[in-house]
Parts: C-alpha cells; sequence; structure tokens
C-alpha cells in the first residue's frame, strides 16, 4: 500500500509523489510512516527525513515543521527543505565544519548567541548528512 507524500516549504514543494514509506525526524524520535497508519499530527524537528518511493532511500533535510498523516496520505509542511542530492557534500562539509567552530567559540553567558549557534549546527548537520556526508 503506498503513500502520496508531499513536502512543502514556503518557496517550493520538495516532494510530491508517492512512496512506499517514509521516515520522519519528528521531536520524539524518529518516526517511521508506512500505508495504513493511523490518522497522525506530529511536530518535526531539524533533520533528515527518508522517503522510499520503491527500493532505493531519497533523503531529504527539512528544518522543522509539522507533518499531518491521514488516509494514506501524509503532508509535511517545513520552515525549509532540500533533497540530499541537490546539496554538494563538500559545501555542506565546510558549512558543517564552520558552524562547529562557531558553537565552541561562543561564549556560554551569551544564551542568545549560544542557541543560534546550536541551531545552525543543527541546520549544517542535517544538510550534511542528507547529502550523503557522515558527521
Amino acid at each position: 500500500m503506498s503513500l502520496t507524500v508531499r513536502v512543502i516549504a514556503p518557496d517550493k514543494t520538495v516532494w510530491d509523489a508517492e512512496a512506499e514509506e517514509i521516515i520522519l525526524p519528528s521531536t520524539t524520535g524518529q518516526l517511521g510512516i508506512l500505508g495504513g497508519h493511523a490518522p497522525l499530527m506530529t511536530a518535526l524537528d531539524v533533520g533528515v527525513m527518508r522517503v522510499r518511493p520503491e527500493k532505493e532511500w531519497v533523503a531529504i533535510a527539512v528544518m522543522g515543521g509539522f507533518a499531518e498523516v491521514d488516509n494514506d496520505e501524509v503532508t509535511i509542511l517545513v520552515r525549509g527543505a532540500e533533497q540530499g542530492s541537490s546539496i554538494d557534500q563538500d559545501e555542506a562539509r565546510s558549512a558543517f565544519e564552520a558552524a562547529q567552530t562557531t558553537a565552541s567559540s561562543v561564549s556560554p553567558d551569551d544564551r542568545r548567541a549560544s542557541l543560534q549557534a546550536k541551531q545552525e549546527l543543527r541546520r549544517a548537520r542535517a544538510r550534511l548528512q542528507a547529502a550523503g556526508g557522515s558527521v
């Protein structure tokens, strides 16, 4: 039984196709969805979503949002998203390393800067992982 999956960001539709299975980065952990899944609404964290249209998995970096599952239709509304195949792995690795440097150099007393640096590090990690790089 297949699912209709739509990943919608503010500026574009990142995915709109059938899939056999998806794995979502929910705020409470990884969440697998197969056909016939019970209705569900969940918050998504920054991370890598995986979609399996047939035999091969497709990675999509998502920047947080919400997912709704109902009648084998999965609608995913996100702040931003990119398919892993469209991300340059070398650029993503450089961005991840720069975010690590920034995060480690921020003073713990500057809570706002620390939070922003951690968020940027999470986004950079998701992009790198979606591109196929290891962290």
